[in-house]
């Protein structure tokens, strides 16, 4: 019976064949046509470019740190605090600036996943030639050089073990055709989500998709209809013969160099139609090329289904907030809130990647170089978004006018570290610099 309790009898319930992933509903949103599908939401749409680049410039905005290790009490050892520094040093040690590895990690977003592959380095100074000891600092130990972004087009497929976990993952290069193993413990994988224990995550565009594919349709459905409508409806009038059943080969060459024409006409600096001119015995017309006019307006107006689609796009990702000023609708309260909401899914994702690098990334460092695994830095971050600091000042002075609260050398402290202000002069507590702020109400 305990064997019994100790053995893993059900699974994930990922779909998958082989090591490629087939969960998603609609097969076109599987393996390389996802991919595909995402690149082109993310490089042609306006608003998925808007609402991508939002969320990049503000978690590159963001200040990222290691803090050391720390007891239930709160306390660090010098010990952990060289940890820490040494952790730091290697985050601005790699080949490529911090930023430029967030922005290949955050191709999660549209992707649903990104892969890093690890590669390490001896550190033996800036004076070596050779890129794989070549380092700012000259202490021995082993440091990050690289942590590869493998772009998501590239993967080929995934390893899984008997057990289901997740082994490895086999890269295509699309220049070379050369296929590469990489293994998970030399590997990062960041997920928007790690459900069903999917490799792929989810792309964060994924309900955006039914949208985006109708205003795509749609947009350019309208597009040929303006040129239709300044162009003209062509309409070609041919003999009955042309269109008969038994028309002869000739006749239905012609009909094909007809029809060619008709489909072919544009308004543009080539204008222009080439048309037979021919009579019957009775001198009527036999072949004749109109251009229709259509007149008054659609009955549909594109631009709303347009706008419709676009909020809906926006609203998937709690970004549509984006849109207002764009429209007759919305107050900067509601769109203060939606904002809010906003930089609490991207605190959200900045929390996965901190998750990633302290559970995977920074053990196996350390590891490498014979430091305790058990006592760990960790990788954190700042607030994300502006601080309310008028909201904060006014919820402060009440409270401290109500009782509530006595302002003290704490408190002042941490006010002005929230508003970025220099450390206070102790001869000047903040109760005498902020009239009123000491007052009981009483």
């Amino acid at each position: 019976m305990a064997d019994e309790n100790m053995t893993e009898l059900g699974t994930t319930g990922l779909r998958r064949v082989g090591g490629f992933i087939i969960d998603d509903q609609l097969s076109a949103l599987r393996g390389t046509n996802a991919v595909n599908a995402w690149r082109e939401m993310s490089d042609n749409d306006p608003i998925v470019g808007a609402l991508l680049f939002a969320i990049e410039k503000l978690l590159l905005h963001v200040e990222w740190r290691v803090d050391p290790y720390t007891d239930q009490d709160g306390n660090s050892t010098p010990a952990d605090e060289d940890v820490a520094q040494f952790v730091e040093s290697c985050r601005h040690d790699l080949n490529e600036s911090w930023g430029a590895l967030l922005q290949g990690i955050l191709t999660m977003l549209p992707f649903g996943f990104s892969f890093h592959e690890l590669v390490y380095k001896r550190r033996l100074g800036p004076d070596q030639t050779d890129p794989t000891k070549k380092s700012r600092y000259n202490d021995g130990r082993i440091g990050w050089r690289k942590i590869a972004y493998r772009a998501q087009e590239s993967r080929w497929q995934w390893i899984f073990g008997k057990d289901g976990a997740l082994e490895a993952m086999v890269q295509w290069d699309p220049s070379t055709g050369v296929h590469a193993t990489i293994p998970m413990e030399k590997a990062l994988l960041f997920r928007t989500t790690v459900a069903k224990a999917n490799p792929e995550g989810r792309s964060i565009l994924r309900n955006a998709f039914r949208p985006w594919y109708y205003k795509r349709r749609i947009e350019e459905f309208e597009a040929v209809g303006m040129e239709r409508d300044l162009a003209g409806l062509p309409i070609a009038y041919v003999p009955p013969s042309l269109l008969a059943s038994n028309a002869t080969e000739a006749q239905r060459s012609a009909l094909s160099a007809i029809t060619d024409i008709v489909q072919g006409i544009k308004r543009n600096e080539q204008e222009g139609v080439v048309f037979p001119l021919a009579y019957d015995e009775a001198g009527r017309e036999l072949f004749r090329l109109e251009l229709l006019s259509s007149g008054g307006q659609r009955q549909f107006d594109t631009d709303k289904i347009i706008a419709r689609y676009d909020q809906r796009i926006a609203m998937t990702v709690l970004a549509d907030f984006i849109l207002l000023g764009h429209s007759n609708v919305g107050s900067f309260a509601l769109g203060t809130s939606k904002i809010d909401l906003f930089t609490q899914a991207i605190d959200a994702w900045a929390s996965g990647i901190t998750d990633v690098f302290n559970d995977h990334a920074i053990p196996r460092l350390l590891k490498l170089n014979g430091m305790d695994t058990a006592r760990c830095p960790k990788l954190t971050y700042a607030d994300i978004g502006a601080t309310d600091l008028a909201g904060i000042a006014e919820f402060v002075l009440k409270l401290s006018q109500a009782g509530a609260i006595v302002p003290d050398e704490t408190l002042e402290s941490w006010v002005r570290d929230l508003a970025g202000l220099p450390p206070a002069d102790q001869s000047a507590p903040l109760s005498t610099l902020v009239p009123g702020l000491g007052d009981s109400g009483e």
